[in-house]
């Protein structure tokens, strides 16, 4: 929800050589074993409808522009789509102030549109993860509309509602996490109603057992439409402590100009995780592996494998923000990151992402300027190998840039129009998808999109990617075929190796019968290493050349004296 903080198979169909549309990626269930959950092995992508594919005209995108795109989606390789919502919604969070959760939008179409959308990816074995905000609803939401009515009304339980700390005065300090006191006086009623969010979004009692009851409802009404599980949204922010005690005040002030704050009476509370498996529950009763996507956030990496629950009963995949939030190209973080994550605490499954709808796209937080298109590459390579399941955001696979607001009349989100310009908003990592050189990159024909597309579109687009042997789109197919055909990179575990080497992340996926050695230059200049891999039981001293970033490395490399370029990426396999 917020910036800073919230902030997949069988085989590759070349068509003639690396060019214009060349790399397919058959969607199949490829090596791993049919008793593994297919989420283990897939490829997730999230899709951010409003900007995805517009199939009216209008300047917004809509489920049936997403349908249109499917067999993009198939060729690149992807497995699942997360939709970020597409409920009924007044807008002022776009989308995650929900007013209705049993309903499409009208701007984003139909029930009948998405009950297609669901019917043709299964067709072309793609899953629909939807994302689920369980916190709050809209203040437009019927619940709070009636909730809001008296203080006898059977629904006022619904919601957090409590009398002022005084004249004018809340009930006590917490801030609202999108600027200032997180509580609204009603008039109506004299009492304030709790939002951790906006205060168009009112924060649901989850003490109360039939907002329980209705919620899971929710979950099974779209579980019983096909959908193959939830992206829960703001997941730690479900309960606050009953009597509402002052959260500590930090030293300093943040970017509305309120005190920093210590959320600790209102925030990861221990009945999240009671919520979590019991929804987990509901999922477990349907048939398929359905899967919970958790946007988790902790302190360490010990407090987050907590949210896979003691017998890996709650989140299958929870979110780790301290790899997606590396934000420089350092191999020892790296290092530290992907390790902690892999052995983490609980034996979950990791899962790795590096942008989302809330966030600047990695391609600049990680780009230098000159070599931004190899430095996408690396990093694609860092989220195609390792062992677990990467998250890609809808564009990545383009290099697609933010194209942030440049005053604040140009700002849609709310957020930035609260905090600029301190807090520019979220805009820029939301433009349209680019699918071709064209007026606003082909998203659509109407003369001006909800947001202007990224300037670098003539270049970065889906038609002129396709017929670039070297483009990172064929790259990213290259990956994604590597990653369902190779068997270390299946189901092999992972190792680092050649730890003390500042400058190039080295790790290898250990298989049965081969291995994977993935070697990433994260420096600016040419850097030659040496590996000895018999410690980890691999006696070659050369790797057959699997795949490479630039493109003119030999078939076999000499491990004893490999160099690699710029930004240089090495993926060979060894025995």
């Amino acid at each position: 929800m917020k910036r800073t903080i919230w902030a997949g198979l069988l085989a590759l169909v070349l068509i003639g050589s690396l060019g214009s549309q060349s790399i397919a990626v058959e969607p199949a269930t490829s090596i791993k074993s049919a008793a593994e959950p297919w989420w283990k092995h897939a490829v997730i992508y999230e899709i951010y409808p409003r900007s995805f594919a517009d199939s009216d005209n209008n300047g917004m995108g809509d489920i049936k522009g997403i349908t249109s795109k499917l067999d993009y989606l198939k060729n690149l390789g992807v497995d699942a789509l997360w939709l970020t919502p597409c409920y009924p919604s007044p807008q002022v969070d776009f989308g995650y102030d929900i007013a209705d959760y049993t309903a499409i939008a009208p701007e984003y179409g139909t029930l009948a549109d998405f009950d297609e959308l669901v019917a043709e990816a299964k067709k072309r074995n793609i899953r629909i993860i939807m994302d689920l905000v369980m916190n709050h609803t809209s203040d437009k939401h019927l619940w709070f509309v009636e909730s809001s009515s008296s203080k006898d009304n059977p629904k006022r339980d619904w919601y957090i509602w409590r009398d002022g700390g005084g004249d004018t005065m809340p009930p006590n300090n917490w801030l609202s996490l999108f600027g200032h006191s997180a509580w609204k006086l009603d008039p109506k009623t004299n009492q304030y109603y709790y939002h951790f969010f906006y205060a168009e979004q009112p924060d649901l009692n989850w003490r109360n057992p039939e907002v329980r009851k209705a919620m899971y409802d929710v979950a099974k009404f779209w579980l019983d439409r096909g959908v193959a599980g939830f992206r829960l949204d703001a997941i730690g922010t479900l309960f606050e402590e009953a009597d509402l005690p002052d959260n500590p005040v930090l030293a300093g002030k943040n970017k509305f100009g309120d005190p920093n704050m210590d959320n600790v009476h209102n925030e990861k509370l221990n009945e999240v995780h009671d919520v979590v498996r019991e929804l987990r529950t509901v999922v477990d009763s349907y048939p398929d592996n359905r899967v919970l996507v958790g946007e988790t956030s902790a302190r360490d990496i010990n407090e987050l494998s907590l949210t896979y629950g003691k017998k890996l009963d709650e989140f299958q995949l929870p979110m780790n923000f301290f790899f997606a939030f590396v934000n420089k190209l350092s191999a020892p973080e790296f290092r530290t990151r992907i390790g902690e994550w892999d052995k983490n605490p609980a034996g979950g499954w990791p899962l790795y992402l590096f942008s989302n709808h809330d966030q600047i796209r990695h391609y600049i937080r990680y780009g230098d300027k000159t070599h931004n298109d190899q430095i996408a590459k690396l990093t694609a390579t860092i989220l195609l190998t390792l062992r677990g399941t990467p998250l890609l955001y809808y564009g990545e696979e383009l290099g697609m840039e933010n194209n942030d607001p440049k005053s604040k009349e140009d700002v849609q989100d709310p957020i930035g129009k609260t905090g600029w310009p301190d807090e520019i908003g979220r805009d820029g990592e939301r433009t349209p998808m680019q699918w071709n050189s064209e007026l606003n990159a082909g998203f659509t024909a109407a003369d001006k999109p909800w947001l202007p597309v990224t300037p670098s579109y003539k270049k970065y687009n889906v038609v002129a990617e396709e017929a670039d042997k070297n483009s990172i789109l064929n790259f990213y197919k290259e990956l994604i075929r590597l990653r369902r055909t190779d068997d270390a990179l299946v189901n092999g575990s992972y190792q680092a190796v050649d730890v003390q080497n500042k400058d190039v992340l080295s790790y290898v996926r250990k298989g049965e019968k081969k291995s994977v050695l993935v070697a990433l230059n994260m420096t600016p200049e040419s850097k030659t290493v040496q590996y000895d891999l018999k410690p980890y039981g691999i006696n070659s001293n050369s790797a057959k050349t699997l795949l490479a970033s630039p493109h003119n490395t030999p078939s076999s490399a000499n491990l004893r004296n490999l160099t690699l370029p710029p930004y240089g990426v090495f993926v060979g396999q060894v025995q």
